[in-house]
């Protein structure tokens, strides 16, 4: 532990970084490690780098580690843990010590969401206990980790377990939370300042949060009887704070951080917006909106235009308006005509208009720029919310607010008129002007939506605007106009109204604008040149129906040109950092090639080698984890199209693809290697026949410990073993290598909650793929580490999976696995244990399978009733009826399962979009969908489910007369249904 200092401040330095990290994995295994690496974090003597690195490694270890058990962290590690936790945050009130205080903080709610209540049931007392009404450097600290803690309750979903655990909470912390905030609030807004005002005035941030965190999800009673308090028109402690100016928190006009006045009173709105929203009949009834909405005018209505600091304020006051308008109680407010053009000419023009420091940001910052263009809100949505919506989009959804709640007309004209304006103004001097145009296209595109998403667009347009008129009018002349003759930003306007509108152009319209945007590729500016990326990748992903509206034939002439284009600009980058750095550039790639697919077999060396080079170039630095998923999905799906087409294809990949990958491989460049797996696996299940010695060699290395420690390497690693398996299993038999298969899925993945999905996955493998001598040698102890950890550690997941393998082995006809097999290898552990696990999991859990598996478990399940012996005779025969139900139940949904799935086989490949998948991108292991082979359905030989359910219990009940009797015995609503539907199939039992 002496080393430890020295360790952290190494793995900083990226020459030293990967022997540093594995030197703390290894000193992390050991007892009171995490009691050892908070002291540390404590010691105000140690150099603060070390105390910063100390509390990051802590928190990744809580968040790795704490809800696994591989590698397990001991009781008395986690009850010491969490011990220290609370006074560690007390200690650490030091401004000085915020940084190392926000890492403690997240560990606090790391720990909190896995053992709050049940295992740490006096964390909120303690945190109560230690409020104080004058040590406000400490109650910052409680506040900050009570908010950490209750913060994820604004995204959670509702359920019992979750209100279980606020009410929990309100019982103990919602009064004394009340006291400290009026107490708070008295001192901060008292006449005469006391001597702690300023970490006061910082704690009222985050009671701000908090309030906002304990009324997230249902208002509590508490709260509800001190409405008045906060609410009121008056004299409310929210009216107060809103106009609440001390000088001591005026910021300088050019600072971007916002004040912490401004903070408190975007919070403040935030909750309003919330109350608005979820707590109408509260906000009616205590009358107090028009108050709230003559303070937001004094705030930012008249034509102000606050500094960048107040950017969160005046966005968050807009989304309020917003808020107000779509829920239609106001309409006294909002439903004037003069009101409308106050709001358009008060608020939303001055907001729309581009600021000094946009431009600025547009020519020095450009990345930063489009990001936050492109963090749109949900266009039409109930309000919007998210840091990263700009003043201009919270502009421009008050204006979609007033068209979508029944202002249409008005909302239309009186922007109409500004456009107008600004249309006149440029054309009267285009090169003096060009802020009034681009002022009036903004305009024009938030009035003509009336619903979309940033992903698909714009859905549904205000039909008092006919947008491609306006584009063919107005916006194609900037398109196509040749850089430098136009101001860049109406270039990026124009090329932004495309990707907006997108889906109310028709299919030959986009078509004939794709040259234009592929010229734009090309351009110097930044800005443009992305934007056209992300306009043509977004293009190429429209959906008609299930289907891509762009085919193959569509592109196959201009596909070529779009990836010498991007992959150009890439290319020219100075570092591996900048040739990282733009991936909406490699998206675009990505999408070309999934929607041109065979049509560049022709050419596919060159995209190919294009591809390795960069890829070998930001392998020196991966610095930018999107960007790598998109360029290994663009390999993956090169080589899924190009081999499908011509078979003959796949050893140029080879020989292009396995020296890197074996440079990633051996310099355990860990942010490659997932990918560089299941790049190999894909190669290598592209191959029929044996296994070519250049992939046996990787066997002996796949099979060491060490390369199943990095959790994100383990997908891949189990699709690799997998081809290995279908390829070659007697071979690795052979080399005894079937048996560190086994010992891996024993030590790594089953007992892990993390991973156990995947071993399941390679023991399924096994039993299809090991020769019959091995698999038999086998069984019996793979259902042992099954069931030890279902006495250990058993999760509901967990059980899912055990049930299904149960039947995985109980439907396949492989290997002499028979259902009679199976029961005597579970049998042969314990006496009568199958039948505790077919009616403690088998039976209960089999009828909630999910669809795409319960093939599997239905023929697994007619397997067991109708060729089992043992299943007639006592004492497994009680249990025939109950098994018999639950098939019956799982065949209520047969007839979707019958039907062959007659779409393109890569449609799902083609419809990826990680942006729409929530578990898509992940920093630890990110799915390459090219790279997916169709799912094996191991049990292909029953084409038709009704005729082989019904044979097997016909031709059982022919020969057991007791058949009749066992299924009368069970409940006639369910079975009833499913033994007239066998009659029908011509069937009796």
């Amino acid at each position: 532990m002496a080393d430890l200092p020295s360790l952290l401040l190494a793995s900083l330095n990226p020459s030293t970084r990967k022997q540093a990290e594995q030197n703390l994995q290894a000193l992390s295994l050991q007892p009171a490690f995490l009691a050892q690496l908070l002291s540390l974090v404590l010691q105000p003597s140690a150099d603060r780098s070390v105390r910063l690195a100390a509390s990051v490694y802590l928190k990744n270890l809580v968040k790795s580690r704490w809800e696994d058990d591989e590698p397990p962290i001991s009781d008395p590690d986690r009850a010491a843990l969490r011990d220290a936790l609370v006074p560690a945050m007390i200690a650490l009130s030091s401004p000085t010590d915020k940084a190392v205080r926000a890492q403690i903080a997240e560990s606090i709610a790391l720990v909190a969401k896995s053992d709050f209540p049940e295992h740490w049931p006096d964390l909120v007392d303690r945190l109560v206990s230690s409020l104080s009404e004058s040590n406000f450097e400490v109650n910052i600290s409680i506040l900050e980790t009570a908010h950490s803690i209750f913060r994820p309750w604004r995204a959670a979903s509702r359920s019992d377990s979750l209100f279980s655990v606020i009410n929990y909470v309100l019982s103990r912390f919602s009064r004394p939370f009340l006291q400290l905030f009026f107490h708070t609030a008295s001192l901060i807004l008292s006449d005469s300042k006391p001597p702690n005002f300023v970490q006061a005035s910082q704690a009222m941030v985050l009671l701000v949060d908090i309030y906002y965190d304990l009324v997230c999800q249902d208002l509590p009673p508490d709260f509800e009887d001190s409405h008045a308090q906060f609410f009121a028109a008056e004299n409310g402690l929210f009216i107060k704070l809103l106009v609440w100016d001390p000088p001591q928190f005026h910021t300088d006009p050019d600072d971007t951080n916002p004040s912490v006045s401004s903070q408190i009173k975007t919070g403040i709105l935030e909750i309003v917006e919330l109350y608005i929203k979820i707590f109408s009949d509260v906000m009616q009834s205590s009358n107090c909106v028009p108050a709230f909405v003559r303070t937001i005018w004094d705030l930012v209505g008249g034509g102000k235009r606050p500094g960048v600091a107040d950017d969160g304020l005046v966005s968050q006051s807009l989304r309020f308006v917003a808020s107000a308008i779509r829920s239609q109680h106001y309409k006294e407010l909002f439903g004037s005509k003069e009101t409308i053009s106050g709001l358009v000419q008060g608020v939303v023009v001055p907001n729309v208009s581009l600021r000094e420091h946009e431009l600025e940001q547009f020519e020095d910052d450009p990345l930063e720029y489009i990001r936050l263009d492109l963090a749109l809100p949900s266009m039409g949505a109930a309000g919007v919310s998210g840091d990263a919506v700009t003043r201009r989009q919270a502009a421009a959804d008050v204006l979609r607010a007033l068209v979508s709640s029944g202002y249409e007309a008005e909302a239309t004209e009186v922007t109409g008129a500004w456009v107008t304006q600004g249309l006149s103004e440029y054309n009267a001097n285009k090169a003096e002007n060009w802020r009034a145009k681009d002022t009036a296209i903004y305009l024009l595109t938030a009035v003509a939506t009336r619903g979309g998403t940033s992903q698909h667009g714009v859905t549904s347009t205000n039909a008092l605007i006919d947008v491609v008129q306006f584009f063919s009018e107005h916006v194609f002349q900037d398109l196509e106009a040749d850089a430098g003759s136009i101001h860049p930003v109406l270039q990026v306007d124009a090329i932004r109204f495309l990707y907006t509108f997108r889906n109310q152009l028709v299919k030959p319209q986009l078509l004939s604008v794709l040259p234009s945007l592929a010229r734009h590729l090309l351009s110097d500016n930044y800005v443009c040149c992305t934007y056209a990326a992300i306009s043509i990748e977004r293009i190429l992903f429209i959906r008609q129906g299930p289907q891509l509206m762009f085919t193959s034939a569509d592109i196959q002439d201009i596909a070529p040109q779009l990836l010498d284009a991007l992959l150009s600009k890439i290319e020219t980058a100075p570092t591996p950092e900048k040739m990282a750095e733009n991936d909406y550039l490699m998206k675009c790639a990505m999408r070309v090639i999934l929607v041109a697919r065979t049509s560049l077999v022709a050419g596919f060396e060159r995209i190919l080698s294009r591809l390795v080079a960069i890829l070998g170039v930001i392998s020196k630095n991966p610095s930018n984890p999107k960007f790598d998923q998109y360029i290994f999905e663009s390999i993956s799906a090169l080589m899924r199209f190009v081999v499908q087409a011509n078979p003959a294809a796949l050893p140029t990949f080879e020989q292009a693809l396995l020296p890197p990958f074996e440079i990633i491989i051996s310099q355990d460049i860990d942010q490659y290697i997932p990918y560089a797996f299941q790049v190999l696996a894909q190669m290598l299940e592209f191959h029929s026949g044996s296994v070519p010695s250049t992939y046996g060699a990787l066997l002996p290395m796949l099979l060491n410990p060490t390369s199943w420690q990095q959790k994100g390497s383990i997908p891949g690693l189990v699709k690799l073993l997998k081809a290995f398996l279908k390829r070659d299993a007697k071979a690795m038999c052979d080399a005894g290598q079937l048996t560190q298969v086994l010992g891996v899925v024993q030590s790594r993945l089953i007992p892990s909650k993390t991973n156990d999905a995947w071993g399941f996955e390679l023991l399924q493998a096994v039993v299809m793929y090991a020769p019959e001598a091995e698999l038999k040698q086998n069984l019996r102890g793979i259902f042992l580490m099954m069931l030890q950890r279902m006495q250990t550690s058993k999760t509901d997941s967990f059980v899912y999976y055990f049930v299904y393998f149960l039947s995985f082995c109980l439907a396949v006809e492989v290997n002499g696995m028979t259902p009679d097999y199976v029961v005597s290898q579970v049998e042969a552990i314990q006496a009568q244990l199958w039948t505790n696990l077919l009616t403690t999991f088998v039976i209960p859990q089999a009828p909630k399978s999910p669809p795409k598996e319960r093939k599997v478990v239905i023929v697994g399940l007619t397997r067991l009733l109708t060729q089992s012996t043992s299943m007639v005779q006592e004492p497994l025969v009680r249990t025939w009826p109950q098994t018999f139900q639950a098939l019956a139940k799982l065949f209520q949904t047969e007839q979707q399962l019958s039907k062959k799935d007659e779409t393109d086989p890569d449609a799902g490949l083609t419809q990826v979009d990680f942006e729409e998948q929530s578990a898509g991108y992940q920093a630890a292991y990110s799915r390459l969908a090219a790279a997916e082979a169709a799912p094996l359905d191991p049990v292909a030989h029953v084409e038709s489910l009704p005729a082989f359910v019904g044979q097997a219990l016909a031709g059982l009940a022919r020969g057991e007369p007791r058949v009749r009797a066992w299924a009368g015995a069970t409940d006639a609503g369910v079975t009833g249904p499913f033994v007239r539907a066998l009659g029908q199939f011509g069937f009796a039992l």
